[in-house]
């Protein structure tokens, strides 16, 4: 699998990159601590993140679903890699957009307006995390 999410093992000034799913794993294990992080201390601030059931979200679920779709999106850059004719430039639009569509749920579930503001930022701090590092390690052309 570790062929197939590889990008250009270079940089421009001919250093060694880490391939795109060794930077992706480690890049969605920071992510995923941030947002755990960044989600507790909303919660002890009285962020609630319960629905219009009154359902809360788990601690816990704040770092495994942050995990998991972050390395779905190394998934994407690793499909990128080998069929995009520019995989950078498709790889940040695709997930620029699926960051945007990750909203729309915390905008329509019910749930408060602190809760879906923060889960929002949220998803967009997690983003900001992934997105770039594995950018980086796409190549521009193929």
């Amino acid at each position: 699998m570790s062929t197939m999410i590889t990008a250009a093992p270079t940089t421009s000034a001919g250093t060694a990159r880490r391939p795109v799913w060794r930077a992706g794993l480690v890049a969605s294990a920071a992510a995923s601590v941030a947002t755990t992080v960044l989600a507790a201390s909303a919660s002890a601030a009285g962020v609630t993140f319960a629905d219009a059931t009154g359902a809360s979200i788990p601690l816990v679920g704040f770092a495994q679903l942050t995990f998991v779709f972050s390395m779905v999106g190394v998934a994407l850059a690793g499909i990128m890699a080998r069929r995009a004719r520019r995989p950078r430039q498709a790889f940040v639009r695709t997930t620029a957009v699926l960051t945007l569509l990750s909203c729309v749920p915390d905008a329509t579930f019910g749930f408060d307006t602190s809760s879906a503001i923060t889960l929002m930022t949220l998803h967009v701090i997690a983003a900001v995390i992934v997105v770039p590092t594995l950018a980086r390690r796409l190549p521009a052309h193929r």
